[in-house]
């Protein structure tokens, strides 16, 4: 539990929100019915066990956070407490309620325990990722998946983990669960549909110097191409599979159902980096909960892909 001041709300409220929920009780020391409520949330803070911070507002002292956030939600009694997700407040309720319905309100924002372990085996996995040790993030993406087989990012880095390792068979399996939301297409998942389309390539097999001969001999032979760009993926080969789909496109976008775009745009999926969240912004004295957009590293390969298709589509 930690008390907010107009000196620390950015870092132990806006920043910290980001990280997880902070939950933020307004009270005041003449309100009889917040000395009930303080001591219960404290015990609620313990008892989930580092699934929700508690952070306490003074309004007497911090008038200036605790009417804003008053007039936000159209409230003008204490106690008055703020769920903070993202940096950003989204829900709130008033009055000393009982245990079981503070429990309620929580279990609507708190993650559960496994998604808290999953989301921490995930970001070392990234870490591990990120320093070149495939090997040794494919065990923490397992246990991520184990745990919260609802977690499509870590189903996602799991599956192309396996497969940049080769181990084809074991990514079909941790991606037969996702199978069906991956072919949705009124609630599209790109990144999982992006995983489909490698696969699929696996299936495709093709002798590359044959099919480069028939290219040779036709340079329309969109079926050639099209099994070569396979073979390169399934070998990953990106850029490479990128330029034989670029050819196709550039010659009949249409061909075989836009299969060569749709192809082409799923491995840039697939090499693209999820955007971080984005920041809140907050100002000394004033609440400035606008979130700022994230800021994305480009990459300079990528982006030059991303142009040729546009060049070729336009």
């Amino acid at each position: 539990m930690i008390d907010i001041t107009l000196q620390n709300f950015e870092a132990e409220l806006i920043t910290a929100s980001q990280q997880h929920p902070v939950l933020l009780d307004i009270w005041a020391p003449w309100c009889g019915p917040c000395r009930t409520l303080g001591p219960l949330l404290e015990k609620l803070e313990t008892a989930y066990a580092g699934r929700f911070a508690l952070a306490k507002l003074n309004s007497d002292e911090v008038p200036e956070i605790a009417s804003q956030l008053s007039q936000m939600f159209g409230v003008r009694s204490i106690p008055f407490c703020v769920m903070f997700v993202d940096g950003q407040p989204v829900d709130g309720f008033v009055g000393a309620l009982p245990e079981a319905q503070i429990r309620e309100f929580l279990d609507k924002h708190v993650p559960a325990g496994e998604e808290l372990e999953a989301e921490a085996d995930l970001a070392d996995a990234q870490d591990l990722m990120a320093d070149g040790d495939l090997e040794a993030a494919l065990a923490k993406l397992a246990h991520a998946v184990q745990t919260d087989p609802g977690n499509d990012a870590a189903r996602f880095d799991y599956v192309k983990a396996l497969l940049e390792l080769g181990l084809v068979q074991d990514a079909r399996a941790a991606f037969a669960p996702v199978a069906a939301k991956a072919a949705d297409t009124l609630t599209p998942s790109p990144r999982l549909a992006a995983l489909a389309t490698w696969l699929a390539a696996f299936e495709a097999g093709g002798d590359p110097a044959a099919l480069q001969a028939a290219i040779a001999a036709n340079k329309r032979d969109f079926d050639a191409r099209f099994a070569l760009a396979q073979t390169h993926l399934a070998q990953q080969r990106f850029t490479e599979a990128m330029d034989e789909l670029l050819e196709i496109i550039m010659r009949d976008k249409a061909w075989n159902g836009e299969a060569a775009r749709k192809t082409y745009v799923a491995i840039l999926e697939l090499l693209t980096k999820p955007a971080p969240k984005p920041a809140a912004e907050a100002r000394s004295g004033t609440l400035e909960l606008a979130g700022k957009a994230a800021v994305v590293h480009c990459d300079p390969l990528l982006d030059q892909y991303r142009r040729k298709l546009s060049m070729a589509l336009f």
